[in-house]
């Protein structure tokens, strides 16, 4: 049987007379009767939907009114494969199992079961986590949808709300993955205090809205902090993988990789490059190595792979990250400190027995 919200949702289409709306849940239906494997079934709607005349909409109709939920996602075509990852073994296993759930989803429906499709991603940037959700795209031969935040969140009361709405809307009309990035910026616990009340609405709204997603919809959510997260928020993913920093071992295996589809072999080994890195991330560690072949191929054959490598690593052991500017901080408040600690010295009385 068809889903009961889509159902609901076409009576509603037809009662109101809204045959945009009519024309998006029929292909919602469609999508969904063509995931459990009935393609009578989902033939004999395409060609009743085909009989129904869509009204163009109005010239006086508003652009908020007009706009449909594919303004507010990126199209992104999938490249990277499960394979391709390091990943650690907790998340590889959750990948291929997703996979597996969603190819043989028929069997799971068979047994009244079906596959999970609520994601969550969690941890500290640039280890994977975008990367993962194109890979369960690629892996899945379905389009990868990206959110575009800036064309979802509105200034006005209840706009952002209504754009959730085309949003899921539109998503539900085909097979898809929809990928959150950043999801703390919507997501954020309701009970914060230094929030809206529009925030909170926006969360509630959203939770509804994610569990009332067909299962053909994969959605996959990734943050950086996930204590930011509405507690009601982790109750809806059904996989919670988590993307912890890469240790040196693991680096060490990712330079690998790279250095080995290099045309010249560096005499430094990946430990060694590893070692002059210092804890970083995989994003972190594929910037210096492009970075490397960049200064290489732009010296035309005159600078060889080692001297290229020797100037990328001198040009490291400069450059400004968090702990810098963290440490700068703590410079400065020293500093600002200082004039207090030399008046206290001064008022000080002067010990007898000074120390050696």
């Amino acid at each position: 049987m068809a889903r009961s919200d889509l159902l609901i949702s076409l009576v509603r289409a037809g009662a109101a007379g809204d045959r945009a709306a009519l024309k998006s849940t029929t292909e919602a239906l469609v999508a969904d009767e063509r995931a459990k494997n009935h393609h009578s079934v989902a033939d004999r709607l395409e060609r009743a939907l085909a009989a129904v005349n869509v009204t163009p909409p109005a010239l006086t109709t508003s652009s908020s009114q007009s706009g449909s939920g594919k303004d507010t996602i990126l199209e992104l075509e999938p490249r990277t494969t499960l394979g391709q990852l390091m990943l650690p073994l907790p998340v590889a296993q959750g990948g291929q199992q997703l996979v597996e759930e969603h190819t043989r989803a028929d069997v799971l429906r068979a047994h009244g079961y079906e596959p999970r499709h609520r994601v969550l991603l969690s941890g500290p940037p640039g280890n994977g986590k975008t990367s993962f959700a194109e890979a369960i795209a690629e892996g899945l031969g379905l389009p990868f949808f990206v959110v575009r935040y800036d064309a979802l969140i509105g200034s006005y009361l209840g706009e952002t709300n209504a754009r959730l709405r085309k949003l899921f809307d539109y998503v539900r009309t085909r097979p898809s993955v929809l990928f959150f990035d950043e999801f703390d910026s919507i997501g954020k616990e309701r009970g914060d205090t230094h929030e809206t009340g529009e925030i909170k609405r926006v969360v509630s709204f959203l939770l509804m809205q994610l569990d009332q997603l067909p299962s053909y919809v994969v959605v996959i959510a990734a943050t950086n902090h996930a204590e930011l997260l509405d507690r009601a928020v982790w109750r809806r993913f059904q996989m919670r993988l988590s993307f912890p920093a890469p240790d040196r071992q693991r680096i060490e295996g990712f330079l690998h990789n790279i250095i080995a589809q290099w045309p010249d072999i560096p005499k430094a080994t990946p430990k060694t490059i590893s070692g002059k890195l210092g804890p970083v991330s995989f994003a972190e560690a594929l910037d210096f190595c492009q970075n490397v072949r960049r200064r290489q191929i732009l010296g035309l054959g005159d600078l060889s792979v080692d001297d290229a490598l020797r100037s990328e690593l001198d040009l490291w052991a400069t450059r400004v990250g968090p702990e810098i500017l963290n440490g700068e901080r703590s410079d400065q408040t020293d500093a600002e400190a200082e004039p207090g600690r030399a008046r206290s010295k001064a008022n000080r009385p002067a010990s007898k027995h000074p120390k050696a």
